[in-house]
């Protein structure tokens, strides 16, 4: 079979395995015979698990609801209502709809039964900034966080701790039984940092909060500085913790996850004879950096058939890093971890011979522009080189997409509507 079709084949592997669609109605409880259904929930997956929930509750439950997602990744819906907003940077539409879900869960009764739809994408876009905090001062301290290329577990702990719907507090304002389906997107699966745990009891603290911005040197304004303060110093309430009674009335269920996917994908290598070594599932780093250490384990595998015998498909998962320059004024940097990714493999692998690659953002997106990743081969770097992209120079820019958009290799799906992290695979034939 054609090497890079496969590759595409194991990757849509992975993003069925996360499909809500498919995977939703099993873990719902039964229809609740007592008062309302209340359906809330954010995320880049929102729009299809809520599609999901109305499918499996047709005329079995007083259902209503709102969930919001990114922008363009919405679906029709008959009784949950669906909004659209900003990610990864947030906005007004997002803080509308934050708004309008914690006051409908401040409304529910002990009679009531809420039910919660988080997916990667919801920090941003379930968007409420604590009292004293405006929204453009929201967006600049997530802007910074990035900038910094702080890892998203560091951001998410910024992210509850200046907010009134995350950390645990969405839980906090309902009355009503919670039960929450989670599809992550965070190395590890700790759901308390998925779309940062609105339904999870929050292990950490406003001083955590602080420590990282001083690890990361990263300068927010002072609206933010100064809540973060006042929280350290007990001037505000902590976020509910662990052990707190008020969880014993909820439920989080982890229903898709980066491993699931993996598992989807090598079983799909399996069929066509390949042998598939999953690497992990919660790999991070600096893209460039984390390609390094994949190409030196491909070149041991090629002259040593160590520790792994070809053919193999090395399978990782996991969310790497792009730290950026300051703006100095020079081409703009596009494309996202997946393309840069891969380019860097190009790069120290230098045409070797047998090696084909993939690397691409489950949720479709990878990144700045509209590609979920790309694919690349022996030939990546002469072809580039022939349409006028050198690869050094793209890579240095960050520019991993002008170089394979140039050459016809971007992965382009559209928006996929689940997010279980990002998608790398090597092929050694």
């Amino acid at each position: 079979m054609d090497p890079r079709q496969l590759l595409r084949d194991t990757f849509d592997a992975a993003v069925g395995a996360a499909d809500p669609l498919k995977i939703v109605a099993a873990h719902l409880p039964p229809p609740h015979a007592g008062g309302r259904t209340l359906v809330v929930g954010a995320g880049k997956a929102a729009a299809s698990m809520a599609a999901a929930v109305e499918a499996a509750y047709e005329g079995n439950a007083r259902l209503e609801g709102i969930v919001v997602t990114r922008y363009a990744h919405g679906l029709p819906t008959r009784h949950i209502e669906v909004i659209e907003a900003g990610h990864p940077v947030p906005d007004e539409s997002g803080e509308r709809a934050a708004a309008d879900i914690l006051a409908r869960v401040q409304a529910l009764t002990p009679d009531d039964r809420l039910i919660v739809l988080v997916s990667g994408g919801g920090s941003s876009l379930l968007s409420l900034p604590a009292e004293g905090i405006p929204m453009d001062d929201l967006k600049a301290t997530t802007k910074e966080l990035l900038r910094c290329g702080a890892p998203i577990t560091d951001m998410n702990i910024v992210r509850k701790h200046v907010s009134r719907i995350q950390g645990g507090r969405l839980a906090q304002a309902s009355r009503a039984p919670v039960t929450t389906l989670i599809v992550s997107d965070v190395a590890g699966d700790d759901p308390s940092a998925i779309a940062s745990g609105p339904t999870v009891a929050d292990p950490s603290t406003y001083a955590d909060a602080l420590a990282i911005l001083r690890r990361y040197g990263a300068t927010v304004p002072a609206s933010v500085q100064q809540h973060l303060e006042r929280g350290a110093r007990g001037e505000i309430g902590e976020t509910p913790k662990p052990g707190d009674p008020l969880f014993a009335r909820v439920d989080n269920r982890m229903i898709a996850t980066a491993h699931g996917s993996l598992e989807a994908a090598a079983a799909c290598f399996r069929q066509h004879g390949i042998a598939p070594v999953i690497l992990g599932d919660t790999v991070t780093g600096e893209a460039q950096e984390v390609a390094r250490v994949y190409a030196a384990l491909v070149r041991e595998i090629r002259q040593y058939n160590a520790p792994f015998a070809a053919p193999v498909a090395l399978i990782s998962g996991g969310e790497c890093t792009v730290t950026l320059p300051q703006a100095s004024g020079g081409p703009k940097a596009r494309g996202g971890r997946c393309s840069e990714f891969l380019l860097s493999l190009a790069i120290e692998l230098d045409g070797m011979a047998g090696v084909h690659a993939i690397a691409a953002d489950t949720d479709g997106i990878d990144g700045s522009e509209d590609n979920a990743g790309a694919l690349a081969d022996p030939t990546t770097l002469a072809r580039a080189e022939a349409a006028g992209f050198p690869a050094r120079r793209q890579l240095d820019a960050h520019d991993a997409w002008g170089l394979f958009d140039a050459i016809g290799d971007l992965v382009v799906t559209g928006p996929t509507r689940t997010n279980v992290n990002d998608y790398r695979a090597i092929l050694i034939s």
